[in-house]
């Protein structure tokens, strides 16, 4: 598979793109295990993309049970070099209501560390810097997509990744606020630093479906599924409209994986270098 290639991790209610024509299922095997689902190739207008259910077509898969590793590193195999993350997220503040599209540029992970994180170990040492952890074009680009679309939206602002799948308590809630983050969700951590780890240009649209429990003003199962409905209408028109555009601006980004291996060539065994490879490609 050629590389270059674009790629959507869907969250909840983002199971299938209405806007897209299916041409191939891909069943990936990884050395990580196997991923949520299926990948499947598509095509938007004339751009082909490939689509991953993160929590499994059916919704099957609680956020702290995905294989993230296996996730990233199937997509990254298929030659995706550009991946934009959909995920539904609770508002931390006022100002990001419901309906709303927040893309962060900072990630707080708030898991408790069972979830696997890093595609290094076992011979492998690397460190990779996720001080930036989003690509910054790519989000200029969902942005000046939303702004086309006249989307309710807004750029940069950090993103709380607790580990679920309960949600916060009022207490916990506070805490986060008093740290300043802007949205919670339960995925984007750590996926976003596995996207990192793989080379990859990567950015998320997180879409607000409701107030966490900070804000005590009773919300109905009704109301929030109103707002899901909306939301992945939104969700749809700004994918069908972001993969072409991005497909005809295409760019150059800096690799920081290719330097982060500290383990010497000749110590690395032929399975370690095929997943160098692949991530490194």
């Amino acid at each position: 598979m050629m590389a270059g290639q674009i790629g959507i991790i869907g969250g909840s209610g983002i199971y299938s793109l209405e806007t897209i024509k299916i041409i191939k299922e891909h069943i990936v095997e990884t050395p990580f295990g196997k991923p949520s689902d299926a990948v499947i190739e598509a095509k938007i207008e004339d751009t082909t993309c490939f689509f991953l259910a993160r929590h499994a077509r059916g919704h099957k898969i609680l956020p702290h049970e995905v294989n993230y590793r296996a996730n990233i590193y199937a997509l990254k195999s298929l030659g995706v070099e550009y991946l934009v993350s959909v995920s539904a997220v609770g508002s931390l503040k006022e100002e990001h209501a419901p309906t709303k599209f927040v893309l962060p540029d900072q990630f707080i992970d708030w898991t408790k560390g069972f979830r696997e994180r890093t595609f290094f170990g076992n011979g492998i040492v690397a460190h990779v810097s996720v001080a930036n952890p989003i690509n910054k074009q790519l989000q200029e680009m969902i942005a000046y997509c939303c702004e086309g679309l006249n989307l309710n939206y807004s750029k940069d602002g950090s993103y709380i990744c607790i580990e679920g799948p309960q949600f916060s308590s009022r207490a916990e809630s506070n805490i986060y606020r008093s740290f300043g983050a802007d949205v919670i969700g339960m995925t984007n951590v750590p996926e976003s630093y596995l996207a990192k780890e793989a080379g990859m240009a990567y950015s998320t649209i997180a879409m607000v479906t409701d107030y966490d429990c900070w804000k005590e003003e009773h919300c109905t199962v009704e109301e929030i599924m109103k707002v899901m409905v909306k939301n992945n209408q939104n969700a749809q028109l700004l994918i069908k409209n972001l993969i072409p555009y991005l497909d005809k601006n295409k760019f150059k980004f800096e690799k920081e994986n290719i330097f982060a291996v500290m383990t010497p060539e000749d110590r690395l065994t032929s399975d370690h270098k095929e997943i160098l490879k692949i991530l490194q490609s």
